[in-house]
């Protein structure tokens, strides 16, 4: 085998490298160090200020903790989250380490299943970044603003376990880019023999 080849066999292995796509899931938990519960007069608005600082992605989810005999978590629609509405939710979660799973980009709307908790603003909206790192501008408005009837509402969503389990996002390297260096190199490569 000749130093060319094998300089082609590594610089193939680096490409490979590089094209494998790099899948990093984040598990955040809702409320940070507090469990799921009814805001205190101290910190009333943690939902709205907890939705501003963690953007999850497609791939991420969101943990609920709180005792399984006194609250739960349902999903519901933009419309039912403003009115506090509990009836009909799109999912109902009560084992006290409840995990969502995010497999779209979109709005989500979480509420505390039991009656008065959300007029008592024990309610999140979480905005799910796109493939292309945006997000969608926070939905969640003050009490007593006007509510977009035209809402979609979002289907049950359950999925794998998350891979890692992390705070804060890591950016991956396009594999489009990879890609191209690849294209790159073995051109230079072919060339050069």
């Amino acid at each position: 085998m000749g130093p060319k080849y094998q300089l082609f066999l590594a610089i193939q292995f680096l490409v490979l490298l590089f094209l494998q796509t790099n899948v990093i899931c984040y598990q955040f938990k809702v409320g940070n160090m507090n469990a799921w519960g009814i805001p205190t007069s101290a910190n009333p608005n943690v939902y709205i200020n907890w939705a501003k600082k963690y953007h999850p992605k497609i791939g991420d989810s969101l943990l609920f903790l709180y005792p399984p005999s006194e609250d739960s978590v349902v999903q519901v629609t933009e419309q039912s989250f403003r009115s506090c509405n509990l009836k009909d939710p799109i999912l109902y979660m009560n084992n006290g380490n409840s995990l969502f799973n995010i497999t779209s980009e979109g709005r989500y709307f979480f509420t505390s299943g039991e009656p008065g908790h959300c007029e008592k603003r024990q309610k999140l909206a979480v905005s799910v970044l796109f493939a292309n790192g945006s997000a969608l501008p926070p939905s969640y408005a003050p009490e007593g603003s006007a509510a977009d009837s035209s809402a979609p509402s979002y289907p049950t969503v359950f999925g794998s376990v998350p891979l890692k389990s992390m705070s804060s996002p890591v950016p991956a390297f396009s594999s489009k880019i990879a890609a191209a260096i690849g294209v790159i190199i073995f051109a230079a490569i072919n060339y050069a023999m």
